[in-house]
């Protein structure tokens, strides 16, 4: 083909591709439509050039769009690696974890249901067996959720359901073409009807080999990236070369899946790429990525839907009835995911409950689109399959795409207007109504400060601020109306405007890199998930998403496990690194949203609410205060460098800012700016790396400061430290049941528990000690024992209790205090002396 006539086309769907997203805007139809419509557009009409005689000056185009090399390999090894890689880069994984159980139900449940369901309809209504029925299954139950996504975002829909339908829309094309290599092997082999069992025997090396090769790439990706330091370009080349290389190795190389590999590959980026690489150039990246993938979607979609015509004009009248046998069997798989397994597992508190009517928005909002169209171009260009598997596949694959495309497509908006998914709730109304009013009321005052000092004409001022006033009015009278919602509902609005601010202030933050970058994706997360849950749950819901942000995780509660059993303390040490971080970025932005409050808040909800938000601020920030106390209780020295590091970050970014004024205002020339520019990135290099935090010593330090250990020698204080075992609890945890044995005393680090008996309750702080009297008595536990804060606790067993208690006068002084406080006598604890116990 002519390279000219080659490059002109490929410029010709750029303006396409240009002139598409505008056009869906306008006819308020999916993007991905219209670039189908006009794909099939295109190649009908080359096709109808070609066999007819009213002209042939178009046939050299006609032919050389025809002619385009479109392959599946096109697809599959250039586009598709672009578009899963730039998903996962996008996705906010630390919230997707707390709804990986809807993700997982849509994207493999459902895929491998409506792979079955497809299937064996198939093989009930035609002659295919069953592996070429499995195979056309595993084709069309990939969707294509985007239209959806962005449709429900124009919308304001929660985040949690773009969330799910994010993760659907990544993880359904990994397990769809993961089952499309599996039953293709089986097709091509001539294995009519696979088993379970050999489905089984081949599905792990697929999943746990592109995983693997996922993991390993995208590691030496990002150290490489990290060396490359300043030099974005050099960094967003690499991570372009990453997923290619990814996909290719696992396919080719290691006999795995490709997709998985190249989904692995992103998420280990997503997770890394923040902490190694600096803001900026992590934002770079990420917008490259959105420009790639961009443009690979919608040449993915024109390009396949070029191939429709052509493959339509094989049909045959039988041919429409299996489609419609597809098309009942998808829906009926995806009805029973969404109204039957769903429901199930929220009705067991497995799955946060999905809505009805977005329920209804997902089912009809499963589209199909490239993907499937790719994967059965595939199949047509395989030489081991049979010539009339080749044209079924093609033909339904084609069919069920274009009824999904046309037909729900194009009433997607229709359904979700029906819902009354487009509207604004009562309570955004209402928020809107008086975010308005008082936003009118304050240009008004600014507009006539401008217009007295610029000395406008009295008449002009006159009759634009009657204008003005009018629609001000109007929005102070639409904001009465909403009176009632907003007296029940103001606290909700002012907890989101909150934790809004909050969110911003953490985005200015790590802008100016005073905040760890290391943990930029984590601390959005935390405000994300206050804005969500002041949304979903008011009062209760924003304070229950800031006890998450204080309290302890289940990853910090798996590193403590590692810690106790394995004594492996690396993940431990990087965690409580990271904790100490999070508690001090969480302190400096609580104390600056007070002003936020007065300002903002105070004007649009009254004073009332604004004193209660002081109110729950102050609380948490008390519980910030707490947790960080206890951590400096146990790690003074680091507590001290990771200040001193934030102190010195400040005052490089506030120099830089000084640099900065000096250029604008002319005092200083390019060159000297870019030399300072260079001396601070220089040192802010060196305070990037955080500094390691050794568990080890820092607990050594711990006993040498708890007093009850000190009279305890030097080798006896070394043997008690390697025998007290660590542990992080959380404010309720329970520490002790009642009747429980006696195995372990508890001496408390750091925060309070509270402990009850008999209907009496005693708290207990830093430096005591509890559980000896049932060790000592050797008596089923009593009393039922709680955090009632984040605390650390040493734990020391039985046996070497006995032999620190013989040993220590001040452990044998406050066991034998705390018997008296509870009337015990001392005969009890120790019937044959203190020497023996």
């Amino acid at each position: 083909m002519d390279i000219v006539l080659l490059t002109a086309i490929i410029a010709s769907l750029f303006l396409l591709i240009g002139a598409a997203e505008p056009l869906a805007a306008r006819l308020r139809l999916p993007y991905t439509v219209i670039l189908a419509v006009l794909g099939i557009l295109i190649g009908g009409g080359a096709i109808f050039l070609l066999r007819t005689e009213l002209t042939d000056a178009l046939n050299p185009v006609a032919e050389a769009i025809l002619a385009l090399p479109i392959r599946s390999n096109v697809f599959l090894y250039v586009f598709l690696p672009t578009l899963l890689f730039q998903v996962t880069l996008g996705m906010n994984l630390r919230r997707m974890l707390d709804d990986w159980v809807p993700i997982l139900v849509l994207a493999v449940v459902a895929v491998v249901v409506a792979t079955l369901s497809v299937g064996y309809a198939l093989s009930w209504a035609s002659a295919l067996p069953l592996a070429a029925c499995l195979l056309i299954g595993a084709i069309v139950s990939t969707t294509d959720p985007s239209a959806v996504v962005s449709i429900f975002r124009s919308i304001s829909a929660p985040r949690r359901l773009a969330r799910i339908i994010e993760g659907e829309s990544l993880l359904n094309d990994a397990a769809a073409i993961a089952l499309f290599g599996l039953f293709i092997g089986f097709v091509m082999l001539g294995v009519p009807d696979p088993t379970l069992r050999e489905a089984l025997t081949r599905f792990p090396l697929l999943i746990g080999g592109g995983i693997l090769t996922g993991w390993v790439a995208a590691r030496l990706a990002v150290g490489m990236m990290s060396l490359f330091g300043r030099y974005d370009l050099a960094q967003i080349s690499v991570s372009v070369a990453l997923p290619y290389l990814a996909f290719i190795i696992a396919e080719r190389i290691v006999g795995a899946s490709g997709v998985i590999a190249v989904v692995t590959a992103g998420l280990t980026l997503n997770l890394m790429g923040p902490g190694r690489l600096p803001p900026a150039s992590w934002a770079n990246l990420r917008e490259v990525w959105d420009l790639l993938a961009h443009w690979a979607g919608a040449l993915i979609f024109i390009l396949a839907a070029l191939l429709i015509p052509r493959i339509l004009e094989e049909v045959r009248i039988g041919d429409f009835a299996l489609i419609g046998v597809v098309i009942l069997a998808a829906l009926a798989a995806r009805v029973l995911i969404l109204y039957g397994l769903l429901p199930l597992l929220s009705l067991i508190r497995l799955s946060p409950v999905v809505e009805r009517p977005y329920r209804v928005a997902i089912l009809w909002g499963g589209l199909r689109g490239a993907v499937t169209l790719a994967l059965a171009l595939a199949v047509t260009e395989s030489v081991g399959v049979p010539v009339e598997v080749k044209r079924l596949v093609a033909i339904l694959a084609t069919g069920f795409t274009l009824f999904t495309l046309i037909v729900q497509g194009t009433t997607l908006r229709w359904v979700i207007r029906r819902l009354g998914l487009d509207r604004l709730s009562p309570i955004d109304q209402a928020l809107s109504n008086q975010v308005i009013a008082v936003a009118l009321q304050t240009v008004r005052e600014d507009v006539a400060r401008t217009t007295e000092n610029y000395e406008l004409t009295r008449d002009i001022v006159r009759s634009e601020a009657k204008r003005f006033g009018e629609r001000l009015d109007g929005a102070v009278k639409a904001a009465e109306e909403n009176a009632e919602i907003l007296d029940r509902d103001r606290i909700t609005l002012g907890l989101i405007a909150l934790a809004g601010a909050e969110r911003d202030a953490i985005l200015a933050r790590i802008r100016d890199r005073t905040m760890s970058s290391t943990l930029s994706e984590r601390i959005l997360s935390d405000a994300d998930r206050l804005i969500e849950g002041a949304r979903t749950g008011g009062r209760l819901g924003y304070q229950r998403a800031a006890r998450v942000s204080v309290g302890y995780g289940r990853t910090f509660r798996m590193a403590v496990r590692l810690h106790n059993r394995l004594r492996f303390s690396r993940p431990l040490g990087r965690m409580t690194a990271d904790r100490f971080d999070l508690l001090l970025s969480q302190r400096l932005i609580l104390r600056d949203l007070h002003g936020f409050i007065d300002g903002r808040i105070r004007r649009i909800h009254g004073r009332r609410v604004a004193d209660l938000l002081h109110e729950l601020l102050a609380r948490r920030a008390e519980a910030v205060d707490t947790a960080l106390e206890g951590l400096r209780l146990q790690y003074p020295g680091y507590a001290e460098e990771l200040e001193r590091r934030f102190i010195r970050r400040t005052a490089l970014r506030l120099e830089e800012r000084e640099y900065d004024a000096m250029r604008e205002d002319g005092l200083i020339g390019a060159e000297l700016h870019a030399t300072l520019m260079q001396d601070i990135a220089r040192r802010r290099a060196g305070l990037d790396s955080r500094p390691r935090l050794d568990l080890a010593v820092e607990k050594a330090e711990l006993v040498r400061c708890f007093p009850l250990f000190d009279d305890i020698d030097g080798k006896a204080r070394k043997r008690l430290t390697r025998a007290l075992v660590t542990r992080y609890v959380n404010a309720g945890d329970v520490l002790i049941r009642k009747d429980s044995q006696p195995r372990s005393v508890f001496f408390i680090a750091s925060g309070a528990v509270e402990a009850e008996s008999a209907g009496q309750t005693w708290r207990l702080g830093r430096g005591e000690m509890f559980g000896q009297m049932a060790v000592l008595m050797q008596k089923p536990r009593r009393a039922e024992v709680r955090a009632i804060a984040p605390s650390t606790l040493l734990v020391l067993d039985e046996a070497r209790f006995r032999r620190l208690l013989r040993r220590s006068p001040a452990v044998q002084a406050a066991v034998l205090d705390s018997a008296r406080k509870r009337g015990i006598a001392p005969e009890t604890l120790f019937p044959e002396g203190l020497d023996a116990a």
